[in-house]
């Protein structure tokens, strides 16, 4: 009994020693925020040295400028993270597809029926993940949809859905809002704006 139990030990030794080095992926650069401004716990601003706040730190990558280019076509490059975004962020009709606020099922209609019309020289758009449209939002600014106006987009609206469900309860769906700057979930049922992207 003894000569079995220390060859089960000796087999897990030789299979602990002969695992392979585990090693990192390597370092995510993460952009930077864009926030400038520190604040006191009553809201109040106040000089940033020594806050240790975002404000003061700065910290992540670089964000390009400009951040967003024109490619002729209708759309937009972020040069940020490599995602093509419509350039009318208004949900507009294209053909037989309907635009304007939608439920969640109909947003993703529209993607559907926007790829079958080559929609801006384009067939392989997607409704956006919760990551994709939170990437867009300038938290540096008050409301974002203002500031992505200003970044060549036209219609830029208050409120989008993404293709995320939320998890823990299937009858709502993640939504970035533009006016605050937040995500959080909607009911899939409500009519808010789809904003198609690529890549």
């Amino acid at each position: 009994m003894v000569s079995r139990m220390a060859g089960i030990w000796f087999l897990v030794a030789v299979s602990i020693v002969s695992l392979p080095a585990v090693s990192n992926a390597g370092t995510v650069q993460l952009p930077k925020t864009g926030i400038v401004l520190c604040v006191d716990p009553q809201g109040v601003e106040i000089a940033c040295t020594g806050t240790g706040q975002d404000g003061e730190l700065r910290s992540g990558l670089a964000w390009p400028d400009p951040r967003f280019t024109a490619n002729g076509d209708g759309t937009l490059t972020d040069q940020l993270t490599g995602r093509m975004w419509s350039g009318d962020a208004g949900t507009p009709t294209d053909g037989s597809c309907i635009g304007g606020a939608m439920s969640w099922q109909a947003a993703l209609n529209y993607i559907s029926c926007i790829n079958s019309n080559n929609y801006l020289g384009h067939n392989d758009w997607r409704l956006p993940n919760v990551n994709d449209l939170e990437s867009l939002v300038h938290i540096g600014v008050p409301k974002s949809y203002v500031w992505l106006n200003g970044q060549g987009f036209i219609h830029a609206g208050l409120s989008y859905w993404s293709s995320t469900t939320f998890a823990s309860s299937t009858v709502y769906a993640w939504s970035v809002d533009f006016d605050g700057n937040r995500v959080s979930y909607t009911f899939k049922t409500n009519n808010i704006l789809a904003w198609p992207v690529r890549q």
